[in-house]
C-alpha cells in the first residue's frame, strides 16, 4: 500500500533562483467566479528549508518575509 501512495505523491524540489507560481489562497469576490485565476506570479525562490517551507521574492527583488508551504507553489517554465 505504501509503494502505491509514494507513486503518487509529487516530488517538489526547487532550488533558489527557480521560477515559481504561487497558489491564490484568498479568494476575492469578483465578477469571474471560478474563472479567476489559480496562480499568481512568476517569483523567484531566494531561500529554501529542509520542511518544505519557501522564501519568495517578486521579480523586481523585493522579499517577501513570510515562508510559504512547497505544495501551494508548482514550478514555471517561461
Amino acid at each position: 500500500m505504501a509503494r502505491a501512495f509514494n507513486a503518487r505523491v509529487r516530488h517538489r524540489d526547487f532550488k533558489p533562483d527557480d521560477l515559481v507560481l504561487r497558489k491564490v489562497l484568498h479568494v476575492t469576490p469578483d465578477s469571474r467566479g471560478k474563472f479567476s485565476y489559480k496562480y499568481e506570479g512568476p517569483f523567484v525562490v531566494k531561500e529554501v528549508f529542509s520542511g518544505g517551507a519557501v522564501i519568495l521574492s517578486d521579480m523586481d527583488s523585493a522579499e517577501n518575509t513570510l515562508p510559504v508551504n512547497a505544495d501551494a507553489i508548482k514550478k514555471y517554465y517561461p
